[in-house]
């Protein structure tokens, strides 16, 4: 389609070919909020570098202790990816089965973090330890309330049993993992 054309396109009349075309406005919405939760895990991960880089240019050279990495973190990470990939087969293939095998694999990745959170701080790895750990639970917090964000709108998109909406939930989740990868690689490596 050229650009004469988008430009003159008369979208309010019924029946336009071009409204065909459109994303629907849940998928703008949805591509907006991604932007929005990208731009705040990026100033996220750049106050934890920031940070992690300064403690002994402040004075605070023995405050940064790095949390150690319990295989759980690994196993909440491949349940993540397969709750990914279950959502995208219930994408492809517009099935509702293959979306609640993805919801019930993101409920089983909170309660892993859910453990994870148990293991460290049953270990003295509590929140206000040192500033690491501040950050890892702030981290896994916020992307763990995305998850639980998610969890609504699939239940929702479930008891409408929309192909539609199971699509978004299928970008949604493709989203929650990228950011997950993220913020494991940077809280495994540092």
């Amino acid at each position: 389609m050229s650009i004469i054309t988008r430009l003159t396109e008369k979208s309010w009349e019924p029946g336009n070919p071009v409204e065909r075309e459109r994303p629907s406005a849940a998928t703008v919405g949805m591509v907006a909020y991604f932007g929005v939760a990208l731009v705040m895990f990026s100033l996220l991960v750049a106050a934890y570098l920031m940070r992690m880089g300064l403690h002994e240019a402040i004075g605070h050279a023995d405050d940064w202790q790095q949390m150690p990495d319990p295989p759980l973190l690994w196993i909440n990470t491949a349940v993540l990816i397969a709750s990914s990939i279950a959502w995208e087969v219930a994408r492809q293939r517009r099935q509702v089965r293959a979306a609640l095998t993805g919801t019930a694999l993101s409920l089983l990745f909170l309660a892993g973090q859910l453990m994870l959170w148990w293991h460290y701080r049953t270990a003295g790895y509590g929140l206000s330890a040192n500033p690491a750990n501040a950050f890892f639970y702030l981290l896994t917090a916020l992307h763990g309330l995305h998850v639980v964000g998610g969890l609504v709108a699939a239940g929702r998109a479930l008891a409408r049993a929309n192909v539609r909406t199971i699509a978004l939930c299928a970008l949604y989740w493709h989203f929650l993992l990228a950011i997950w990868l993220v913020l494991a690689a940077l809280l495994l490596s540092t």
